[in-house]
């Protein structure tokens, strides 16, 4: 059963893992409902906010990859509700 949730990033040095953040979220496109970034170039970070709708193991899988990137920290809330 589907799932919706809220990925949270934080890119604390987005000039250096902003393109492989990028290139994992094309790769889950299919699950991407909506995306916001903020990038505050004074504080040289980035806040971006994904919502996605998928099985809990896709969400797993992108929040794990997107996780594993260095200087970049992420936080996922998922729904207990299945759709």
């Amino acid at each position: 059963m589907k799932r919706v949730a809220v990925i949270s990033a934080i890119l604390d040095n987005p000039l250096a893992s902003q393109a492989k953040f990028n290139d994992i979220v094309s790769d889950y496109k299919h699950l991407i409902k909506g995306r916001m970034g903020l990038p505050l170039s004074n504080d040289k970070v980035t806040v971006i906010c994904i919502v996605v709708m998928g099985e809990l193991d896709n969400i797993n899988s992108l929040t794990g990859k997107l996780g594993r990137l260095e200087n970049v920290q992420v936080k996922t809330s998922i729904s207990k509700q299945e759709l």
